[in-house]
This record gives C-alpha cells, sequence and structure tokens, in this order.
C-alpha cells in the first residue's frame, strides 16, 4: 500500500476544537496561518464548517496553538468557554435523552461521526462514566484535544441533570505536574500518566432524568446517527499508531520492548516486526522517536527535574538519557530548560 493511502484511511474529526482554537486566536490578535501549514491544514478547511480534519492534524495544531497563545491548558480553556451546542448533533442526542446513562450509551455509539479517532465506552458496573481509547491514530502526543473532550463531557452531564458534581476519579494517560488549573471542574481526585483515560461520575446521577428530555426529537436525531453510521466507512489508521498507543504506558517502567508490545497486541514477534517493515519502519526506531519527542516536550512543560523525565522515557540512568538526548538534539537536558526558562521571563 502507498504512503499516500495509508494516509487517506487516517481517522478523521470534524474540526470543531481546531476552528475553536483558530477563533480564540483571532479575538487576540494571534495569526496562526503559520501553525495551520505545518499542521498539514488548510484556511478553507478551518473556514469552512462542513470540512474534516484528521485527528493527527487537529492534535498538532492544537500543540503549536497552545505554544503560539503561551496556553499551557488550551484544550480545557476551549472545552470550558465553549457553547456546548457548538459540539453540533451529538450535543442535541445526549441533551434529548431520558436519563444519563441513556446519554453516555448513545455518546458511546455516534461519538465516533464527531471524531473517528476516539473511540468511547460506557462504565456501567460496580463504578459509572466513560473511558476513551485512541484508535488510528498515536495518544502520546495530545494533551488539548483529550482534555477538552473530557471537559466537555463532564460539562454536558452537569447540564443535562442539573447538577454542580464533581467527578468521583479522573484518570488521563499523559503527564502534567501543575494540577490546580484542573481541580475547579475536576475535583482534587486527578490522576496524570494513568494506564487508561476515564473518568468516573458519582453512581447516584446513573438514572438522574434529564432536564431537557424530549423522546420525539431523540428518535429523529437518532434515526439520523444511525444512517450516518451506516454509510461511514471505517478509518483504520496506521500499524504505526497501535504500536505507539502500546508502548507508551509501559515507557516509565521500562517495559516497552519489542516482545512485551507484541504481546499486548496480540501478535507473534515475526508478525510484528514484518507489519512494522511494511510501513518502512523497525521498532527501535519507533521507539526512539516517541522518547525524542516526548523528551522535548516534557523539558519545556511543567517543573519536572531531568532524573523525573529521564524516568518516564523509561531511562534508570540520568546519564543515559542526557547522552540520548544530545545525540537526537545536540544539547543536553539542561540546556532545554535554561532557554525555556529563560524565554518565559
Amino acid at each position: 500500500m502507498s504512503p499516500r493511502k495509508r494516509i487517506e484511511r487516517l481517522p478523521n474529526a470534524t474540526g470543531g476544537i481546531s476552528r475553536l482554537a483558530y477563533k480564540l486566536a483571532q479575538s487576540k490578535g494571534i495569526d496562526l496561518d503559520e501553525q495551520l501549514q505545518k499542521a498539514g491544514i488548510t484556511r478553507a478547511q478551518i473556514e469552512d464548517n462542513r470540512a474534516t480534519i484528521k485527528v493527527r492534524d487537529q492534535i498538532k495544531f492544537l500543540n503549536l496553538a497552545a505554544s503560539a497563545l503561551d496556553d499551557d491548558f488550551l484544550g480545557l480553556h476551549l472545552g470550558q468557554a465553549c457553547d456546548l451546542r457548538e459540539i453540533g448533533l451529538l450535543y442535541y442526542v445526549l441533551a434529548s435523552s431520558e436519563t444519563l446513562i441513556d446519554a453516555l450509551q448513545r455518546a458511546v455509539r455516534y461519538s465516533t461521526i464527531m471524531n473517528e479517532g476516539i473511540l468511547q465506552t460506557c462504565i456501567d458496573g460496580k463504578h459509572f462514566g466513560f473511558s476513551l481509547d485512541y484508535v488510528g491514530v498515536s495518544r502520546h502526543p495530545d494533551r488539548h484535544q483529550i482534555e477538552f473532550v473530557v471537559t466537555v463531557m463532564v460539562r454536558t452531564c452537569r447540564q443535562l441533570t442539573g447538577s454542580r458534581f464533581v467527578p468521583e476519579r479522573v484518570r488521563l494517560t499523559h503527564h502534567r505536574t501543575a494540577k490546580a488549573e484542573l481541580g475547579e471542574l475536576f475535583g482534587d481526585h486527578i490522576e496524570f500518566g494513568a494506564s487508561a483515560d476515564e473518568v468516573l461520575l458519582p453512581s447516584e446521577l446513573r438514572d438522574s432524568r434529564v432536564i431537557s428530555a424530549d423522546p420525539y426529537l431523540n428518535n429523529l436525531l437518532i434515526a439520523y446517527c444511525e444512517e450516518a453510521l451506516a454509510h461511514r466507512k471505517r478509518k483504520q489508521g496506521s500499524f504505526r499508531s497501535a504500536v505507539e498507543n502500546a508502548i507508551a504506558p509501559l515507557l516509565p517502567h521500562g517495559r516497552a520492548t519489542a516482545a512485551e508490545v507484541a504481546r499486548r497486541l496480540g501478535l507473534s514477534q515475526r508478525t510484528f516486526a514484518r507489519r512494522l517493515s511494511s510501513e518502512g519502519l523497525t521498532f527501535s526506531e519507533l521507539l526512539e522517536n516517541m522518547r525524542s519527542n516526548l523528551a522535548s516536550r516534557y523539558l519545556v512543560e511543567g517543573d519536572m527535574a531531568v532524573s523525573e523525565v529521564a524516568w518516564l522515557l523509561g531511562y534508570r540512568e540520568v546519564g543515559s538519557f542526557s547522552h540520548a538526548f544530545r545525540r537526537w538534539t545536540g544539547k543536553t537536558p539542561r540546556d532545554v530548560m535554561r532557554a525555556e526558562r529563560l524565554r518565559q521571563h
């Protein structure tokens, strides 16, 4: 399969988050055209609300926009400020449902209409809430899209039930050191570097009646969504994204080996290597690229010590990490951290 055909199969999103970020920058007099170009997004896609944007490109654009806006919590802030009706069809499906559990189950079924790269699952047993999995796109470069989605989902649940609840627990797989920004919406029980992206809600809300319930409207919207799903072709994405998503939680424990990743993907090591080779990759190259990208991000975000960054990337010795980082960038980790502090001041 040619590289171009693989790109065309990558998951798409409606691009609403990208448009919100672009609009915010415009209101502040900040031109993001350069960031759009770097992310592979055109102005036409931003200006046309019907145009889709590849999930991978949206993640990259939000990272670039956050840097340009000097907002390390861009996704959170966009999710707090947006009108929930801007989500579009999915919001009205949820808002017309009878109970909160009905709304979450419909969010699970129809969320891929909005974003094919995020698969939502309803947690309904001993605990109650929802989880999010990235499919066909790598999870590790993202913070802003996932924080936007979680923020909007919590806000939506509050609005549907008329309750100002705080989630019982929020777990996110990316790493952050600062949590204060998230406390008002998510409370104190938030964990970064978790093994899954999930939000647990107060169990007593499960059967809460949605205050805007409208069964007639809901039936009409569900029929429309079912038709949209029936005509949607599944985007499978690359094998690389599946491997990267398997590597990410293993890195801090020093367990990111080809054998372990192959096992988690249910493949023999020979088939695993062959699948990577078909995309022009080797496991060692992919692992090194991930470590390099994450290292550069961790060193300029938050207040992590070099030893903590080394641990997060699976290095047992700081010296080994520093040697690798100099090979990747020509600089030491401390050089990058000093330059970032000077930039901020």
